[in-house]
């Protein structure tokens, strides 16, 4: 398909509605509004069939909000979830041309299987040799699906940009979190140099995980193919199989625990997306993980508000809750005192649950999330990432283990690994040697601190939504102004016009404008 072709497709009319329609349908769902201009949101069923036919951008997008349940209700919330990343294999031409451009007519393979193993929204795998003898997969990225996420990200913005003016600052500030996060996620994973790079980190960061990674072979990846070596086993979720070989399935899951227990609360680097497809198990017992386009990254300070938010939370810890939730930029120093009360006290009567030690991390999660649908706070799309990946590990571990249950069995662990995560030891004389060691800096710290002070070029860095909040009351008073001279200068205008409609026009000017200056010193 030529450029012109693909554009003219993108941009059709009624694919640019649909378009409108689904993310007016978001819109509405979030604010919680029964229409805008006359036009209704979209049922699940019909909300789901538009996602499909909008096509790889709009399903990975549509699976990044079926975890948002403070965005929507249950029926959207399982409607969303039924969405599959699955499509046909491309077609010959297009197969061909993507071949051609991977690998420039170099004789890189012994043999080839061109019919695919798997296929996704974003690419598909076969089966190959090298000429060196290795077997390998190669992972073959959709012809032009990256120019089609690139226009599909444009078409985003400008809907964003009409539909701004719905939303309040704090969900305005939401949503925009997550189509920031989602463009930043999915321009990443068409890019198959980004998913070797990815996978060549998890290598190096996590060598004595007990987990196994693939083998990367970067000599033959480029943009269009990642080529890496053939993983042979079983899906994580085939219990039969996994019977039949008798692998043991409690040390599965606890390797994975762990495993991503080390990967959250420790080294901060994490595959967000461990489905079980994702995730394979060998004749051996060995653990495989696969997939490594959605990768997330949490600095330390983010992880340590996430836990002390739990923490905060079991213990009634109001101030610890607030200093954490501020960390992790859930809400600003501007909320209402009463709104952030009321919003602690939800949290802390979902955790003194009586039936907690039965309720899942996910039915958790999803409780709180739904408590902010009633105030103004945000939950950034990292957090939602950490979230979604718990629910799938823990959904893993019910398939298996009766009882299982993502509190009870996987917080303790949590807890036993807080103080490799804050990077010192467990105990008392552990943290008394971490702030020793770190005394050399903090004083060096401190030394540049009053040097910048006493040359007057000490800068103070605010937080986005903190710096939106003070920057309101200047924004309002510039638009206030803006407008009202705008109406002075009409009024003049057609004050200079000899006609009398115009004379009439340009009073109601003055006394637009007259009221508008009364209306604004009132609600200054």
């Amino acid at each position: 398909m030529s450029s012109i072709r693909l554009l003219v497709r993108l941009y059709h009319p009624l694919r640019i509605y649909t378009v409108f329609r689904v993310l007016l349908t978001v819109f509405l769902l979030i604010r919680r509004r029964p229409s805008w201009l006359g036009m209704y949101p979209l049922a699940p069923a019909p909300l789901v069939s538009a996602i499909e036919e909008l096509g790889p951008s709009f399903i990975k997008l549509a699976q990044v909000l079926a975890t948002r349940a403070d965005f929507f209700d249950t029926t959207y919330l399982e409607a969303l979830r039924q969405l599959h990343d699955q499509l046909p294999p491309m077609s010959t031409a297009d197969f061909r041309a993507v071949f051609g451009r991977a690998f420039r007519g170099a004789e890189c393979f012994a043999t080839f299987e061109e019919r695919p193993i798997a296929c996704a929204s974003i690419g598909q795998v076969h089966r190959a040799i090298l000429l060196t003898g290795e077997q390998v997969a190669v992972k073959l990225r959709r012809n032009r699906v990256e120019r089609v996420v690139r226009e599909d990200i444009r078409l985003l913005g400008w809907f964003l940009a009409i539909l701004h003016p719905l939303f309040a600052e704090y969900t305005r500030n939401s949503i925009e979190a997550v189509l920031s996060a989602f463009s930043r996620t999915i321009v990443q994973e068409v890019d198959m140099q980004v998913e070797v790079a990815n996978l060549e980190r998890f290598r190096q960061t996590y060598p004595n995980s007990g987990v196994r990674f693939p083998v990367p072979y970067r000599a033959y990846s480029s943009p269009d193919a990642l080529v890496m070596s053939y993983e042979e086993g079983i899906r994580f979720d085939d219990r039969e199989e996994l019977a039949r070989l008798q692998v043991p399935f409690d040390t599965l899951m606890e390797k994975l625990v762990l495993f991503y227990t080390e990967q959250m609360l420790v080294k901060g680097f994490f595959h967000a997306d461990p489905h079980p497809g994702n995730l394979l198990v060998t004749l051996d017992g060995d653990l495989v993980l696969l997939d490594f386009g959605m990768v997330s990254r949490i600095p330390q300070g983010t992880r340590l508000a996430m836990i002390n938010t739990v923490k905060a939370a079991y213990e009634r810890d109001f101030d610890l809750l607030v200093q954490a939730t501020r960390k992790l930029g859930i809400i600003t120093d501007t909320v209402p005192q009463d709104q952030l009360a009321g919003l602690a006290e939800d949290i802390f009567h979902i955790f003194d649950n009586e039936h907690l030690s039965a309720t899942s991390m996910q039915e958790l999660a999803f409780g709180v999330m739904d408590t902010m649908k009633d105030y103004p706070f945000k939950l950034p799309q990292e957090i939602i990432y950490v979230m979604r990946a718990s629910s799938i590990i823990e959904g893993l571990g019910t398939s298996y283990i009766e009882n299982f249950n993502g509190i009870k069995d996987i917080l303790p662990i949590l807890k036993a690994n807080l103080g490799r995560a804050l990077g010192e030891g467990n105990d008392l004389w552990g943290m008394v040697g971490h702030e020793i060691r770190q005394l050399p800096l903090t004083l060096v710290k401190a030394r540049h601190l009053v040097d910048t002070m006493h040359q007057g070029e000490l800068f103070i860095r605010v937080a986005e939504e903190d710096r939106r909040e003070l920057l309101r009351p200047l924004h309002r008073w510039v638009l206030h102004l803006s407008w009202t001279a705008l109406l002075v200068a009409l009024a003049f205008y057609l004050q200079r016009m000899e006609s009398t409609p115009a004379q009439w026009l340009s009073v109601g000017c003055l006394v637009a404008a007259a009221l508008r200056l009364v209306w604004w010193r009132r609600t200054l």
